[in-house]
């Protein structure tokens, strides 16, 4: 049997074919093969013709239903499809399998079977009528999974069987398919935040236009582009669409920091300190991203995503999208560092100019809460939600993974500038957020004599 998914399965037309064949008799096709060399022996012991006539009918019928189903040449192909291929934990995504039959023969009974991960449920399995020459047979079932992650669908397996149920035969397509589980986001309340993307509201510095047609600096067409700003001598020049650039807006930078060492969490799965941070994150970059801002992730070992624009940031209105996906996609798989602290996202920092700076944070030792506290120099604002192990595992002491008491280790980022929001188990990160724009208000208002300049926001 050849199919496809796109792809073949294996047809066992090697040596061990036909061995692996019988390997595949059922327990009625193994009782009437013994049955039928016990009936064998006795009548050649007791001299009984019809007695050895009645045992070779017992056993050779099995053994032809291995040879005839082993030597049937099905041509089936099968797909999957995925509806989406991404979905946030706890989500259900719905599989879609067909089976289509391209031989001039109709194929008998088809079990198939999907190999998924045990997190995503129970192997589906469905078994298949005859299916006609041109044919075609659809199936679906559903997944879900509460752990974020990365998960394999497939191989598909189809399993043959012959009308006496004999024998039955399994055969593997080689394609499978990767379901994304995303951290859940929630929906983030609209604050006027500081250094709000500079083109896209109100006190926004533009780059001056460049004026006359010997400055004009052209680039090539992106989709998106108003053809008015065709630049015709340019194009003609370099044989491809060219525009102007006329008024660029500057987008304001956000980056979301993402504490992943794994001294600073305690406790593990889907109510976990951690997962409630990566959630975190994941909803902070997709708001920031809504807001018009270009929004990059970084974790506490310096790595920044998406990282090819500049400096690491997301690029064009366009890109967003992509970009988001990228980011999200990395936080489904993301885990704990190797612990080595918060100096390498540091040196990121240190390194660009950044605007605004949202971070996640677990417990913090003395050391750690120093360098967090230096990230705040390079920043426009800064928001620090910051978990205690402590309470979110349930009473854990904190001094088993050397944390400076609660309040001492607030207090000095509030020094240096951060706006720190301590997180509870369980909170309502919709919530702490609203809290950080008030707060964030209050000390400009306390600041400024009373005008904010941003009421209800962040500046």
């Amino acid at each position: 049997m050849a199919a496809g998914e796109p792809g073949a399965v294996q047809d066992g037309s090697s040596k061990g074919g036909l061995r692996a064949a019988l390997g595949g008799l059922t327990t009625r096709g193994r009782s009437f093969l013994a049955a039928g060399v016990a009936a064998a022996v006795c009548a050649y012991v007791l001299g009984q013709a019809d007695l050895l006539r009645v045992g070779l009918l017992l056993a050779v019928l099995p053994l032809v239903c291995v040879i005839v189903l082993y030597r049937t040449r099905y041509r089936v192909t099968g797909t999957r499809r995925l509806t989406p291929s991404r979905v946030p934990a706890g989500s259900e995504a719905r599989v879609h399998l067909r089976m289509d039959n391209v031989s001039r023969l109709p194929t008998g009974l088809l079990m198939l079977q999907d190999r998924v991960p045990y997190v995503l449920g129970p192997r589906p399995r469905f078994v298949l009528d005859r299916v006609e020459a041109g044919g075609r047979r659809e199936v679906s079932y559903r997944v879900r999974s509460d752990l974020r992650g990365r998960y394999p669908l497939g191989p598909l397996q189809l399993r043959l069987s012959d009308p006496f149920g004999m024998c039955e035969l399994t055969r593997s397509f080689s394609a499978y398919d990767t379901l994304v589980v995303i951290p859940r986001t929630v929906p983030l309340p609209a604050l006027r935040l500081a250094g709000e993307a500079s083109g896209y509201g109100d006190g926004r510095q533009r780059s001056l236009a460049l004026a006359g047609e010997d400055d004009i600096i052209p680039r090539g067409y992106r989709h998106g582009d108003d053809l008015r700003r065709v630049h015709w001598r340019s194009t003609a020049r370099y044989g491809e669409l060219m525009v102007r650039r006329e008024e660029q807006p500057q987008r304001a930078r956000c980056t979301v920091l993402l504490d992943t060492r794994q001294v600073g969490y305690a406790g593990a799965g889907p109510d976990s300190a951690f997962e409630w941070a990566v959630s975190g994150a994941a909803s902070a970059l997709v708001h920031m991203l809504e807001r018009g801002f270009a929004v990059r992730l970084l974790t506490d070992d310096g790595n920044a995503v998406p990282g090819d624009g500049s400096d690491g940031f997301a690029g064009s209105t366009q890109e967003s999208a992509d970009s988001a996906g990228l980011m999200l996609d990395t936080l489904a798989v993301v885990g704990h560092s190797d612990g080595g602290g918060l100096s390498r996202a540091h040196d990121v920092l240190r390194g660009s100019n950044e605007g605004l700076l949202i971070a996640f944070f677990g417990d913090l030792d003395e050391e750690q809460t120093s360098v967090a506290a230096r990230m705040r120099q390079r920043t426009g604002a800064a928001v620090a939600f910051v978990l205690d192990s402590a309470r979110w595992s349930g009473g854990v002491d904190p001094s088993a993974v050397g944390a400076v008491p609660a309040e001492k280790r607030l207090r000095q980022l509030r020094e240096a500038g951060w706006v720190v929001v301590p997180v509870e188990p369980g909170a309502d990160l919709p919530a702490l957020w609203q809290l950080a724009g008030q707060m964030r208000a209050d000390t400009q208002s306390a600041g400024n004599g009373g005008s904010t300049g941003f009421p209800g926001g962040w500046s």
